[in-house]
């Protein structure tokens, strides 16, 4: 095992004399330091060779591995593990050589500013990532702390909470938390009008009115709130494919003949980094889908053209494939070979020529079997009757 050589610190507004008496002895030790601008001017009474966070950031990666030998601090903001890049470089460096020295992090600082408890507040980035994720966490009575990604931030989320119904909640930005310079600008989403430094963190108090939109993040959402051309998975049926599929925090799944993407944003939004691929031939499908991915909070959501198999080489291994269209055998044996163990596959059958391809792959390969049949109360004249959608045969088996 290798000795220990690079330390992470963390560091906040109040530069150096934030810092264990610890922690400071190793940077004023350090030979040199690689950080941000800000990273530099919060140190700079220390004489070492400084190094700027190079671009691209892979290639910071490699910076760092040049450095082994020295006596070599990498500076970040706060908690260096927690959104934050030392995750980052522990993935790429053994973390046996490696001493982290944590900061109290944005969200400490904020929730203490806001007089909130962590435990009942969601912690989101948004820094450098798309920031329509964090409609996914959008729901009544929530608490959201969001590392934004510049100074127009802000005023993007109010735009997001007023479109869906959720106009008085109240937002609160700060800035320099800790520093003498530090800065609070309050308000509600529907008039969010301040100008506000570009580094900064958002705390949302979300309310919502009594028409505001429900979108938990458990499957089953209202159909309504996708654009669809018909063809989508009807929401009762939609909630019994995302359970059986079992969404887990970072697990990659295959949606073949993904249509609106409804299944796909679904497993998306019901776990922590999740992520998925949806295949699908037409344009104007992966155009619908592109855009409910993006009104519900799975930007990350990646269309494919094509249509399997074919399509689905070349394709990480998936956690779970939902089947929603084109079974045959020849796609399971694809997708049963891909699939990681403890993988789950998920087909639905409406026509009886796809009913009898899953009834034969099921007699050969095992798995549970249910027919899902939905009524919805509709209008008849001056009265109400049951309105039936088209019966779905629902295959389900895992990997083991």
């Amino acid at each position: 095992m290798t000795a220990p050589w690079l330390h992470i610190v963390g560091i906040g507004e109040d530069g150096l004399d934030g810092l264990t008496p610890a922690t400071r002895a190793v940077v004023e030790a350090a030979e040199v330091i690689l950080g941000g601008d800000r990273h530099h001017l919060l140190s700079d009474r220390i004489t070492a060779e400084r190094i700027a966070w190079p671009s691209p950031f892979d290639a910071m990666i490699d910076t760092i591995r040049r450095l082994s030998g020295r006596r070599a601090v990498v500076l970040v903001t706060g908690d260096p593990l927690w959104f934050s890049v030392g995750a980052r470089i522990g993935r790429a460096i053994d973390p046996s050589e490696i001493v982290y020295h944590p900061q109290l992090s944005a969200f400490q600082l904020a929730a203490a500013r806001m007089g909130w408890s962590l435990a009942d507040a969601e912690t989101l980035t948004v820094h450098g990532r798309p920031v329509e994720q964090m409609i996914a966490f959008i729901q009544p009575d929530a608490r959201l702390l969001i590392l934004t990604t510049g100074a127009d931030t802000p005023g993007r989320i109010a735009s997001f909470l007023t479109d869906r119904g959720y106009g008085q909640s109240r937002m609160s930005v700060l800035a320099a938390m800790g520093g003498s310079a530090e800065q609070r600008f309050d308000g509600t989403a529907e008039s969010w009008a301040h100008e506000v430094p570009a580094f900064n963190t958002l705390a949302v108090e979300c309310v919502a009115a009594p028409d505001a939109a429900l979108i938990p993040r458990v499957p089953g959402l209202d159909d309504a709130l996708f654009r669809s051309d018909g063809t989508m998975t009807k929401q009762e049926v939609r909630a019994a494919t995302v359970a059986k599929l079992m969404p887990m925090r970072g697990a990659l799944l295959w949606d073949i003949g993904t249509g609106s993407g409804s299944v796909a944003i679904e497993w998306m939004r019901a776990a922590r980094y999740a992520r998925a691929i949806g295949i699908e031939p037409r344009a104007d499908r992966r155009a619908m889908a592109a855009e409910n991915a993006l009104a519900l909070g799975a930007p990350r959501l990646e269309l494919v053209e094509g249509e399997a198999p074919a399509a689905l080489d070349g394709l990480p291994p998936p956690d779970a494939v939902f089947i929603g269209g084109g079974l045959s055998a020849e796609v399971f044996a694809v997708c049963w070979q891909a699939l990681r163990p403890l993988g789950r596959l998920v087909a639905n059958a409406v026509t009886l020529e796809s009913e009898a391809d899953l009834l034969a792959l099921h007699k050969a390969h095992g798995g549970q079997l249910s027919k899902i049949s939905v009524h919805r109360a509709e209008p008849v004249g001056r009265l109400t009757g049951w309105r039936p959608f088209m019966p779905v045969t629902q295959w389900s088996l895992v990997k083991r």
